[in-house]
């Protein structure tokens, strides 16, 4: 299970930001960078070990292991030395006085619950395990990220992301929760195109969270991850899969390979882990038009589709190509040749020919 410094915010827009921004922009994404750059040694860390040991994921992490489906931490502002923090809340326990822990309650409760109905899925692990999360954490952090063993969020500072904002979005959830999903099955490494296929199921399967707990069709949803979560004067939403470069103010995302923007993944937040965020677009596309053709509810057709392929056809160092023929394929057996024609056709407009 490979390491994955997987957070919600574009590492490239934190640091467009970091330069560019106002003075409060500047300070805030500036210390969301610097916070996550250290987070990123720990969860290495961590990954590393649980590679080398047979030892379950939360006690490597030091979480208590338990049969409980959910349970909420307030880390109280005190960052990654004391995650996961205080138990708030866990399950058969009443609703908390607190909207932070209640939103991650409920929305890490949805996602379990998407992936039992839809896929028969029991857990990011598939085998129950308990999905912890720990809310406020930090001082005004501006992300949200899955750490591979836990979810943990950011207040926001308002200057970047809108105070409280990020455990109120159950898509952010879903996305960063189907990290845990992805470092369970196919192991996508974080880096240039085969990270930007990580990030790209986690935006699939994390708008699919969204549209199953609405009941919205492919037709219906507004494909927007993130929508609302950044403060207004930066934009509407973090990505946009209906329309990828549409979604914030200096939004880098291509929706066809013709513009795939070829970066080095040096640690500079610039160049984005070789472009992860940035590149995604291209199959989230895909996945939108694959979607918007099969009609009907997205999670009916399209998300089976998508699950078995990254579950049970892709490997570490799977490329967009390698995703494009193995969902082809995987319509094929599992519906037919006109399915089959639908994503071979998605696939073709983003300038991937299977």
């Amino acid at each position: 299970m490979p390491a994955c410094r997987c957070f919600i915010a574009p590492p490239d827009l934190l640091a467009r930001l970091a330069t560019e921004g106002t003075p409060e922009q500047r300070e805030a994404a500036v210390r969301t960078l610097a916070a996550s750059a250290a987070l990123r040694t720990q969860r290495s860390i961590v990954n590393s070990l649980m590679r080398q040991v047979d030892v379950p994921v939360p006690k490597i992490a030091g979480l208590e292991v338990t049969k409980e489906h959910q349970i909420v931490y307030d880390n109280k502002h005190r960052g990654r030395s004391s995650l996961p923090g205080t138990k708030i809340r866990a399950d058969g326990d009443p609703p908390s006085s607190d909207a932070a822990v209640n939103d991650a309650f409920d929305g890490a409760a949805h996602t379990h619950d998407f992936y039992q109905r839809v896929f028969n899925r029991n857990s990011v692990d598939s085998h129950g395990m308990t999905l912890v999360s720990s809310v406020h954490y930090s001082v005004g952090f501006d992300n949200a990220f899955w750490n591979g063993a836990q979810m943990v969020y950011g207040d926001g500072s308002g200057h970047l992301f809108q105070v409280g904002a990020l455990t109120k979005a159950l898509d952010v959830i879903g996305h960063e929760l189907t990290h845990g999903v992805t470092q369970f099955t196919a192991g996508l490494d974080y880096s240039s195109q085969t990270g930007a296929l990580n990030e790209h199921m986690s935006d699939v399967f994390g708008s699919l969270v969204k549209q199953y707990h609405v009941g919205q069709t492919a037709a219906a949803a507004d494909w927007l991850i993130g929508a609302g979560t950044l403060v207004p004067s930066l934009g509407k939403a973090l990505r946009s899969m209906s329309a990828p470069g549409t979604a914030y103010d200096g939004d880098r995302q291509p929706a066809h390979m013709k513009d795939y923007v070829d970066l080095p993944d040096d640690g500079d937040p610039s160049h984005d882990n070789g472009g992860v965020h940035i590149n995604s677009g291209i199959p989230n596309h895909a996945f939108y038009l694959a979607a918007t053709k099969l009609g009907g509810h997205a999670w009916e057709k399209a998300g089976p589709i998508w699950y078995t392929t990254l579950t049970e056809r892709l490997q570490p160092d799977s490329q967009f190509a390698d995703a494009a023929r193995a969902s082809v394929d995987v319509a094929t057996q599992k519906y037919g040749t006109t399915e089959a024609a639908a994503v071979k056709d998605a696939w073709h407009e983003v300038g991937l020919d299977v």
